[in-house]
């Protein structure tokens, strides 16, 4: 596939999707859309609790002209979970990301128009203390 993208990238410019918070605060959800209080606002549990939401999330954009669509993974890693008590799940979480975005791009990709995904990963939410570790 990364072969593909070259060639693809070579031919034209390439889309790449927009927002995924954006789309996930302007749904409003609730919190048993986030598996309950203690998750609310965790968008990356989604994945789990929510995948149709998620994956609608990216057809929506696919639709509109995507080329590449990121995965609901920005804050999928066990030091950003951790604030809902899902550190261990970080793997299943962003492994589920990837699932719904490969899927959504095979539903829409054909041999004219190839779609892509690429993976998201943000900086967490712990502000760097002087003097730790760098």
């Amino acid at each position: 596939m990364t072969f593909e993208l070259e060639r693809v990238l070579a031919e034209r410019i390439v889309i790449l999707d927009g927002a995924m918070g954006t789309m996930i605060q302007q749904a409003n959800l609730h919190p048993h859309d986030f598996g309950g209080a203690a998750y609310d606002g965790c968008n990356e549990y989604l994945n789990i609790t929510r995948p149709d939401f998620i994956r609608g999330i990216h057809l929506a954009y696919l639709e509109a002209g995507a080329d590449v669509i990121e995965t609901n993974s920005f804050g999928s890693t066990p030091l950003v979970l951790s604030e809902y008590g899902l550190a261990e799940q970080a793997f299943a979480i962003s492994k589920r990301a990837a699932e719904l975005a490969r899927e959504a791009a095979d539903a829409l990709t054909t041999a004219e128009w190839p779609r892509f995904v690429a993976g998201s990963m943000g900086p967490t939410t712990r502000e760097r203390r002087r003097g730790a570790c760098r």
